[in-house]
């Protein structure tokens, strides 16, 4: 059964988010390098590159080819990781191939063995490309024992994941440009001229080459994501796409029905307030800050606002509440539950900003949609929080969280 196979990878996660690509080249090479068997298009950056996936698969779906999708972490349920031809993978087809994962490759942490599944899913499923985004940084991640791949992005660089990748923008852009392999020209999202730079180096010394996607005209293209950043990552996708044969109508119809879940995604349920509930992945500033200009972009007074937040203890709450705070009068504050990485107790975010401590995100949900003045509800501050308020409010089935 799935569930048992779930909780046989779930066992992994004291490897944690580990760096090194050794342990999966070996797995690779021991199920006849699975990664070989497709063409891909690798994604890595801080922010946007879930949303450039998602419109890239959208695209190629588009054009006529047969799709895989690697993505992290999930937000209900572990299939959303792997998908085929738009779909979470099937629960049978999940379970007998993690099996295969864990069995042959006991050395694997949790990522790295949902890594090694999602190729070994391609392969079987003779996807003609797949698209895979970068777990963590770019040049250690798992996810770069593939081959030269077809086309390849950087999107926007932001703090994130410091401890691991370096505390600067400069740090994290070389750990991002790692992607980089001879002969390859890879898109870049807006990127600081410093940071480019650095990115530039690394490409240069790898055979690789670098290229703007500002200049990527959309015209009148419809983007079926919300956010004016969203035009940012079209750009970057609109790209890819045509490196990897898509016509212009197959990136235009690309674009304007691409699905991403839990960005900027309005949700009206029976008795929410009357802009709904916008849930949001924002889990650093940079993200917050988009979010922000977003709820500004709606007119609505911080007044009508009401904030559900919770947020992991290794991500910079501070600076998202800074960002965030101001546009909400109503502040509730809650401990995403589950994961893999504890949470910041809620009376910390209260001593920053007054708010609210609420002891679960169902109540918080309640309290906010039966509150006299909010007409918008945001959620934000965790992907494991916005999975969880998902799925309470579409009543969807949910698997144990991972923010790996």
């Amino acid at each position: 059964m799935l569930a048992e196979t779930l909780a046989r990878l779930y066992a992994r996660i004291p490897l944690g988010m580990r760096l090194g690509l050794d342990p999966m080249l070996e797995a690779c090479a021991r199920f006849g390098n699975p990664e070989r068997a497709f063409e891909a298009v690798h994604v890595a950056g801080t922010n946007g590159k879930g949303s450039v996936c998602a419109m890239v698969e959208s695209i190629a779906r588009a054009a006529g080819k047969k799709t895989g999708m690697f993505t992290s972490p999930h937000l209900c349920r572990f299939a959303e990781r792997i998908q085929i031809g738009g779909a979470p993978i099937d629960d049978a087809v999940l379970t007998t191939t993690l099996a295969r994962a864990l069995d042959g490759a006991p050395q694997l942490s949790f990522f790295e063995t949902a890594t090694l599944a999602a190729f070994l899913a391609f392969r079987d499923a003779e996807v003609d490309i797949a698209i895979v985004e970068v777990g963590i940084g770019g040049r250690l991640d798992a996810t770069n024992v593939l081959p030269v791949p077809r086309a390849a992005a950087i999107t926007r660089i932001a703090l994130d994941h410091a401890d691991r990748l370096g505390a600067t923008l400069l740090d994290i852009g070389r750990e991002k440009a790692g992607i980089a392999k001879s002969g390859l020209e890879i898109v870049l999202g807006p990127i600081a001229p410093d940071v480019r730079a650095v990115i530039d180096a690394v490409a240069h010394a790898q055979g690789a080459t670098t290229v703007d996607a500002g200049g990527v005209s959309l015209g009148a293209r419809v983007i079926g994501l919300s956010g004016d950043y969203q035009h940012d990552n079209a750009r970057v996708a609109a790209a890819l796409g045509a490196r990897i044969g898509a016509s212009p109508d197959a990136i235009e119809r690309g674009l304007a029905t691409v699905r991403w879940p839990g960005r900027l995604e309005r949700i009206a349920t029976s008795g929410a307030p009357v802009h709904g509930f916008l849930l949001d992945a924002a889990h650093n500033p940079d993200g917050a800050e988009a979010l922000a200009r977003h709820v500004r972009s709606l007119q609505i007074a911080p007044a009508e606002v009401a904030l559900v937040f919770g947020a992991l203890g290794d991500k910079d709450w501070a600076g998202m509440l800074d960002a965030l705070a101001p546009i909400a009068a109503t502040r509730l504050y809650v401990a995403p539950e589950g994961g893999s990485r504890s949470a910041v107790d809620p009376a910390g975010l209260a001593g920053r900003y007054p708010g609210r401590v609420v002891p679960s995100v169902g109540d918080a949900l309640g309290l906010a949609a039966h509150g006299e003045q909010a007409s918008l509800i945001v959620v934000a501050g965790s992907l494991v929080l916005v999975g969880e308020a998902r799925a309470q409010l579409l009543g969807l089935p949910r698997d144990p969280p991972v923010a790996l």
